[in-house]
């Protein structure tokens, strides 16, 4: 038997326009030297009085840091942030303020940078229909399927090497120039369950002969567990870009019908490389399954009685309403955006961006505290990838290793003394693009945490305990401050959400 692997060396994007600084914060560093200059070449005691305080300023803004954010950046976010809360566009209401068409129907109607989405449905190619959500802001199509795994921590080393191993081999699949999948995102949520699906299952499948004593005890088994139990939800989405995919949606037909065939078709050329990793998909999301699992998201409180009717409608016969949600009202009610926290109807969420992975080795199973089972909460995970080409990838690793070896020399030259982090930063940069050349893909990679309650009061404990959880898995937790509304767009939804755009300076 083989021995176990282990995984390192994540490397934090950093690209700064004249080291690590910004655009801006190069010209605010410009703009204190020229402060400091003027009493010079005046040679003015009242002069150095104005521009030593004004150049103080300039520079504390250029390199002082607020919670991972430099000073400029945070009086930025936190100025925008102000004027959303004075003219109320951190307020969302729907329901009954919903707007509707010129034919009276009313649209799916989503908060913040959501709002232009919409469900589409196209064929899945097997007789049946599959739900597309369409973000013509960024002009995507995102396929959602439900899948489950057999997990690692039980299997041999062998399996556990293989399943993590096919797994990189199909996000490398899609590191290729120009290739029509943008985004993959695998998306799980740990949510209570009180035992009614359980127990409308039982009621269908018990015989009217049974033992009495025996449906008694086992009544009496689900009635006591049922409510304690916890389940897992596991969803992977895929993102098509129309831009990438123009020719090939072209061929199909165009338009969003085009773009949903490729969708599709490019879906069906995945299932042999999502087998051999180990994931079995159990269901494409409907239009109307995909909204149920938006509409949950929003209203943690509908979870059970969508459970119950769900459960019903499988049931022969069964002439009410079909499984899922209407798209038209899978959007919350209301929802309200603070500087720490999301209201989104009888819940409160509070997002976190994963900032820093294990600096050591690590097995495949080290995320597994994240989503450790809480009666008080419920807590979500989105690993979100983005595959890079080989010819970009070659020129952000190049730049990347260069910047690094010549603030090394720069340190060497001055007579600073390099820290061990700064060697080991150096090295994985190389280590990367020895990778690179030898074949390897290389992709952007983000997670987003959340933890979910329906009573204020049992939020800051919540936040604690995941915290905690994310210690032992060795990860640093930001949380997203004035940009909550976004960071449960990405956290809590499998909607294909995607990361930000790289960022110019630390």
């Amino acid at each position: 038997m083989s021995e176990p692997a282990t995984y390192s060396g994540w490397q934090s994007e950093r690209s700064g326009w004249m080291g690590d600084l910004s655009g801006s914060g190069f010209a605010l560093m410009v703009a204190a030297c020229v402060f400091a200059l003027i009493p010079i070449y005046q040679h003015s005691w009242g002069a150095a009085l104005v521009c030593v305080p004004v150049a103080l300023v300039l520079l504390l803004l250029a390199f002082g840091r607020v919670m991972g954010l430099s000073a400029q950046e945070w009086i930025v976010l936190a100025v925008r942030h102000q004027i959303a809360v004075a003219t109320g566009r951190n307020l969302f209401l729907s329901g009954l303020f919903a707007p509707a068409t010129k034919r009276g129907e009313q649209p799916m109607d989503l908060p913040g940078r959501l709002a232009r989405v919409r469900i589409l449905s196209a064929p899945d190619g097997l007789g049946g229909q599959v739900g597309i959500a369409h973000n013509p802001v960024e002009d995507t199509y995102t396929l959602v399927c439900r899948v489950t795994y057999p997990g690692l921590a039980l299997v041999d080393t062998d399996k556990q090497n293989q399943r993590v191993q096919a797994w990189g081999a199909f996000l490398k699949y899609h590191c290729k120039e120009d290739g029509p999948i943008t985004r993959i995102q695998v998306h799980q949520r740990s949510l209570p369950d009180d035992g009614e699906a359980l127990r409308s299952w039982t009621e269908r499948h018990t015989s009217p002969t049974a033992p009495p004593a025996a449906v008694e005890a086992l009544t009496e088994l689900m009635e006591s567990a049922g409510p304690a139990a916890t389940i897992r939800e596991t969803y992977l989405s895929v993102t098509l870009s129309a831009g990438r995919a123009r020719l090939a949606i072209r061929g199909a037909g165009g338009g969003q019908v085009g773009a949903a065939a490729v969708l599709v078709r490019e879906w069906s050329a995945m299932q042999g490389a999502l087998s051999t990793a180990g994931l079995q998909v159990l269901e494409l999301l409907s239009p109307r399954r995909l909204a149920a699992v938006v509409r949950v998201a929003y209203d943690p409180e509908e979870q059970q009685a969508l459970a119950a009717r769900d459960a019903a409608a499988e049931a022969p016969g069964w002439t009410g309403v079909d499984a899922g949600v209407d798209p038209a009202v899978a959007g919350p009610a209301a929802t309200e955006t603070s500087w720490t926290t999301y209201r989104h109807d009888g819940a409160w969420t509070v997002a976190f961006q994963i900032r820093g992975l294990p600096q050591s080795d690590v097995f495949p199973t080290f995320l597994q505290p994240l989503l450790r089972p809480r009666q008080n909460a419920r807590r979500s995970l989105s690993l979100l990838f983005e595959p890079i080409g080989p010819a970009r990838a070659r020129q952000e690793l190049s730049r990347e290793k260069t910047k690094r070896e010549t603030a090394r020399k720069l340190r060497a030259r001055t007579g600073r003394a390099e820290s061990e982090d700064e060697r080991r930063e150096s090295a994985t940069a190389h280590a990367q693009d020895v990778a690179r050349a030898s074949g390897h893909g290389v992709v952007r990679f983000q997670g987003v945490v959340a933890v979910t309650v329906t009573h204020l009061d049992q939020l800051e404990t919540a936040v604690a305990e995941l915290k905690a959880d994310a210690s032992q898995a060795g990860l640093v937790l930001r949380r997203a401050w004035g940009a909550q509304d976004d960071a449960f767009a990405s956290a809590c939804l499998p909607l294909g959400v995607g990361l930000p755009n790289k960022r110019v300076g630390l």
